[in-house]
């Protein structure tokens, strides 16, 4: 193998053809960043479920989870699809009112979540209620001018349905009752879901930022020393 097949800055090509798949990679990443795809952000107070239905809806387990509050503390973000519809589902960690220190820290992580989302899912827990940490997380929902969807959480059977419908107090439209642990339900939220968001992501589109260039070209073009200019 001579100098000029190889480019250990650039990756490997052998051929034409090679080139050309690398060409179409190429256009399909830069295509995928200028039209991202939608976000839904999971929040909740801790130890509500979020990161069981996040699990849930990937359908894989890559959330955290403890039966523990606090486990997840950075949101974090992960590719889902559901029908066909791809979008990207923010797991974040428990959000209250007034917290202080560390949990201060994870509260506004979930906050971001909240603003650069294109929909939300507040997690609630139906066997224990709305509480007050719930009111105030609907209250700042409702402002947002953005799709929310209430889970009522570890409703794992019809009898827990009554708990559920509890939860139209905190103003959110229709609570729907979900089991993120054993499925019941979920498939019914994601419905819904769907249904309001947008193909791309219009948070993403309008949010600008800086600007990436992907410099491509054949091996040994001088691909690295153009950049170092």
């Amino acid at each position: 193998m001579t100098e000029k097949d190889t480019d250990d800055t650039a990756g490997t090509w052998f051929d034409e053809r090679d080139w050309e798949l690398g060409a179409e990679d190429v256009a399909e990443a830069i295509e995928e960043a200028s039209s991202p795809p939608p976000v839904v952000a999971v929040v909740g107070r801790p130890n509500v479920g979020k990161s069981t239905l996040v699990n849930r809806i990937l359908g894989r387990r890559e959330a955290v989870v403890q039966d523990v509050p606090g486990v997840t503390r950075d949101r974090v973000s992960y590719d889902a699809n559901w029908l066909g519809q791809r979008f990207m589902v923010q797991d974040t960690g428990g959000w209250e009112p007034d917290a202080k220190g560390l949990q201060q820290l994870v509260a506004e992580q979930a906050s971001v979540a909240m603003r650069t989302a294109d929909a939300i899912i507040l997690v609630v827990d139906a066997i224990v209620g709305a509480t007050s940490a719930d009111e105030a997380a609907a209250k700042l929902l409702q402002r947002s001018g953005k799709p929310v969807f209430l889970a009522a959480n570890k409703v794992d059977t019809e009898r827990g349905e009554a708990d559920a419908a509890a939860l139209w107090s905190l103003g959110l439209g229709q609570p729907h009752p979900v089991s993120a642990m054993h499925g019941r339900g979920v498939a019914d939220l994601l419905d819904a879901v769907i249904e309001d968001l947008p193909t791309t992501s219009e948070v993403a589109a309008g949010s600008g930022g800086p600007r990436r260039v992907a410099l491509v070209g054949k091996p040994n073009v001088g691909k690295s020393s153009l950049l170092n200019r």
